[in-house]
């Protein structure tokens, strides 16, 4: 990171959060509704090519180099690990594993993510804070989708490792980002994101290509609400939410970043209880609460004193 680039504002930090925490959140609803028209891959493929496309553009009008080779050396296997391998696997993983436990290993995210951030153990552990978050967290999702948790069936076993392997890789690829990407170019530049979409949306079309998902698409018969949920997870979901995740592991710690993964589960309970007339259940009202303490434990884990002067 250079060390010379202004500090964020507290605004800009907080509207990052809104989007990795609510909209980032939102955009599973829209992921189900887009399926309906188009097939995974070719999805995966339009959204992330065109978003990496637009970004592309609105960095070059910045004045960005967006052909910056070094860049693009650690740009491309970044949207290969973070983008393209976590997203198959979630795809693949569906066919054996229900939603519900989907949701349930997703929050393992951040566990991975502080676990594999070693340089950062001893500034993440020093006290409980952070340890009684991230359990306490996972134990808020559980409880969250306890009524509708069901063990695997058949290969079900399958489905979790491959799942988790999607996490993993996630987790990985977010340390990737923060402690070697982010090195070569400036935290308010774009071009190193707008690759990693890029090269994640031309891996979806060639998979898309070859498993003859491409040619088995009727595009002319596409109606306008599946463009309609298309543009959405290419403007919100991948432009505001995924950026905005990528500019807050360059300017905040990877753990804190990471809380995204209780909050999205909490966003989407709430979102269907608001606008989906879903009854939060009490046990679901209890992981709620937990979700929040937790989120708070972690968010303030150095309330009491000043955090020393590392790099974030």
């Amino acid at each position: 990171m250079n060390t010379n680039t202004p500090r964020p504002s507290y605004t800009a930090i907080l509207v990052a959060y809104f989007m990795i925490y609510v909209v980032w959140g939102s955009t599973y609803f829209f992921i189900g509704e887009a399926l309906k028209y188009f097939s995974s891959y070719v999805l995966g493929g339009v959204r992330f090519t065109a978003a990496g496309v637009l970004l592309l553009l609105y960095a070059k009008t910045k004045g960005e180099n967006i052909f910056n080779r070094g860049i693009m050396r650690v740009s491309v296997p970044c949207g290969m690990i973070m983008l393209f391998a976590d997203m198959t696997a979630i795809m693949l993983a569906q066919k054996y594993i229900t939603s519900s436990l989907e949701a349930v290993l997703a929050a393992s995210t951040m566990i991975w993510i502080t676990l594999f951030n070693v340089r950062r153990w001893r500034y993440n552990f020093r006290n409980y804070r952070v340890p009684l978050g991230l359990v306490g967290g996972l134990i808020g999702v559980v409880l969250l989708y306890l009524h509708e948790l069901s063990l695997p069936d058949s290969h079900g076993e399958l489905g979790v490792l491959i799942f988790l392997g999607g996490m993993i890789a996630w987790s990985l690829g977010s340390l990737f980002i923060k402690y070697y990407a982010s090195a070569k170019e400036q935290v308010n530049a774009w071009s190193g994101t707008a690759w990693q979409m890029f090269a994640a949306g031309l891996a979806f079309f060639v998979v898309a290509y070859f498993s003859g998902e491409i040619s088995a698409t009727k595009w002319e018969d596409i109606p306008w609400q599946g463009w309609a949920h298309v543009s959405y997870l290419v403007l919100f979901g991948s432009i505001c939410a995924y950026t905005s995740y990528v500019w807050l592991l360059k300017v905040r710690p990877a753990t804190e970043v990471a809380t995204h993964a209780y909050a999205n589960p909490f966003i989407a309970i709430l979102l269907g209880a608001c606008f989906g007339g879903e009854q939060i259940l009490p046990l679901q009202w209890a992981g709620l609460a937990i979700i929040i303490a937790s989120l708070v434990l972690i968010n303030n884990r150095h309330k009491k004193k000043s955090p020393p002067k590392v790099k974030v």
